[in-house]
């Protein structure tokens, strides 16, 4: 396929992804004030409209939105997030799609196997990232010195928690990212297994910045199952080109031929007759 076919692919997978994300936002934002309660509803101790001091968690007050289009931002903000989360299924297919092309006809078993897996990993990211909410804001709001109140402005909150629902489902991605390309040639086991120290330290910089709080703990939680899926994707990555491998050394492929592969030529020469007289022709 010739690159502007490859660019075409790519906007048409992108208008689709794009597509589907709009509708599950455009439906999200009809129950837009339920999805914000149930975003509000791991506040500890923090109830609207009036401050509420606890142990735990300090003392803090949940207060309005501020300003005219406050409001209308918020349940966009929402909605969009909620689009990501409920959409996730066909963008991620879409992506599948994109690769799924360039492997061959064993290899798409494999890895619509991963697709499969990819849509839980999205949605247990987005999951773990609403368990640590309440978790993130007690830490938080227990810097706040006792003779105060902490007014917490919902729309500050709100940022935060879809915020770490969409970075938390994507970094859950990083296995089927790898496997894709691993299945697709662009890199192989032993380059996966040769970053291990980059991919480590990443991680932990990357589980740093997208948990806002300062504890350990909820970088430990976020790090660690991102590291063992990294790990997991190693070893299936491993396995994969020890499969290709075997079939290469017995003389296979690799896999059957995909769709657009020319078939092996045999390029033994064969012996060539005598030449004939050439026959000279008069005017």
């Amino acid at each position: 396929m010739p690159l502007a076919e490859h660019l075409r692919e790519l906007r048409n997978r992108l208008v689709k992804a794009v597509g589907a994300i709009l509708l599950a936002t455009v439906v999200a934002a009809l129950f837009y004030k339920q999805l914000i309660a149930f975003l509000i509803d791991p506040l500890p101790g923090c109830a609207p409209g009036r401050p509420v001091g606890t142990t735990e968690a300090g003392h803090c007050g949940l207060i309005a939105i501020n300003g005219l289009l406050s409001p209308f931002t918020l349940a966009l903000k929402v909605s969009v997030t909620v689009g990501i989360v409920v959409a996730s299924p066909v963008w991620l297919y879409q992506l599948w799609a994109f690769v799924v092309p360039g492997l061959y006809r064993k290899e798409r078993k494999y890895t619509l196997a991963l697709l499969g897996a990819g849509v839980p990993l999205f949605l247990s990211g987005a999951a773990m990232a609403y368990r640590l909410l309440p978790t993130t804001t007690r830490v938080l709001i227990s810097f706040t010195p006792d003779a105060a109140t902490n007014l917490l402005p919902m729309d500050d909150y709100l940022n935060l928690a879809t915020r770490m629902i969409v970075i938390f489902g994507l970094s859950f991605e990083l296995p089927f990212m790898l496997l894709l390309l691993n299945f697709g040639g662009v890199v192989t086991a032993r380059q996966m297994i040769g970053w291990w120290r980059g991919m480590l330290l990443g991680i932990a910089v990357f589980a740093a910045a997208a948990t806002p709080s300062t504890d350990p703990l909820s970088m430990l939680l976020l790090a660690a199952p991102i590291g063992l899926l990294y790990l997991v994707a190693c070893a299936i990555a491993w396995c994969n080109d020890r499969r290709r491998g075997r079939l290469r050394s017995a003389g296979g492929t690799g896999g059957d031929l995909r769709d657009v592969e020319a078939s092996s030529m045999d390029l033994t020469p064969t012996p060539m007759q005598p030449p004939s007289g050439i026959t000279t022709l008069r005017p």
